[in-house]
């Protein structure tokens, strides 16, 4: 079942929901009416949680995301566009609202992730990518400066050479050389990226999601924090973990030596 918000739409899979960027005319670049479309549709699988229970989002087309719709951003504007405020209105809400997903959160990138796009993909919990996928980063093209998060996010994912050789050549990374520099974690034939993204979000769907959920807002915290920080924040949600039926469940299955069936509960 698809449920259509404006330039991006959600198809209902069983326990898993595709949020589809979905204005293949500019590669789906994003602009404001897709940013306000892409909220409404994390309401929408927020609103049913208990229905959904992994995320994947993708590009409709031959692209991921080519970064902002620098056109749409200068309609009915005299001069120059404010950037940092279009980001602050726009962009990190919706950045800022996938890192608080509390569900797990898969990207599949299909062609060009470019600019913001490149972020956006980086935000997967999971990253995977068509053979024919790259990523770039493209703002010194334009004369901008890295956005989207990726001078926090770069860094940590592959270190401060690479992520600076990304955003001051402004050069075409390929998903194969992304995969071998631990930028991704997958790489697929463009013809199974769906078929293999789907499949590995049913998995995570089927597993102990309330504790797949908190694993990633671990691993979010972990920079911020310095090791007995982290440890002290581990024993909390630990803690939580250890109190669910996901738990309970877990514990039966392996005492009695069979499969588990999680409920997210």
């Amino acid at each position: 079942m698809r449920t259509d918000f404006e330039r991006a739409y959600v198809t209902a899979l069983g326990p898993v929901a595709v949020l589809t960027l979905n204005h293949p005319e500019v590669m789906n670049a994003v602009g404001t009416r897709m940013l306000g479309g892409m909220m409404q549709a994390l309401d929408f699988v927020e609103a049913r949680r208990g229905q959904f229970r992994a995320l994947v989002l993708t590009g409709e087309g031959r692209s991921f995301c080519t970064g902002a719709n620098l056109s749409e951003t200068r309609e009915h504007r005299e001069g120059p566009p404010d950037a940092g405020r279009i980001l602050e209105q726009g962009f990190h809400p919706l950045l800022r609202r996938m890192r608080g997903l509390e569900l797990p959160f898969l990207t599949a990138v299909n062609g060009a992730a470019a600019g913001i796009g490149m972020s956006l993909a980086l935000m997967g919990d999971l990253i995977l990518a068509g053979r024919s996928a790259y990523f770039l980063q493209a703002f010194a093209r334009l004369g901008l400066v890295p956005d989207g998060g990726s001078t926090w996010l770069l860094p940590r994912l592959i270190g401060h050479a690479r992520a600076r050789e990304l955003s001051m050549l402004a050069e075409k990374l390929p998903a194969e050389t992304a995969l071998s520099w631990g930028l991704i974690n997958r790489l697929y034939d463009d013809d199974v990226l769906m078929t293999e993204a789907l499949a590995m979000a049913n998995r995570l769907a089927h597993g102990p999601t309330l504790a797949l959920a908190a694993t990633r807002h671990l691993y979010w915290a972990s920079p911020h924090h310095a090791f007995e920080q982290q440890l002290d924040l581990e024993r909390q949600f630990q803690r939580t973990a250890g109190q669910t039926e996901d738990f309970a469940e877990g514990l039966s299955a392996f005492l009695q030596k069979r499969d588990t069936q999680f409920k997210g509960k």
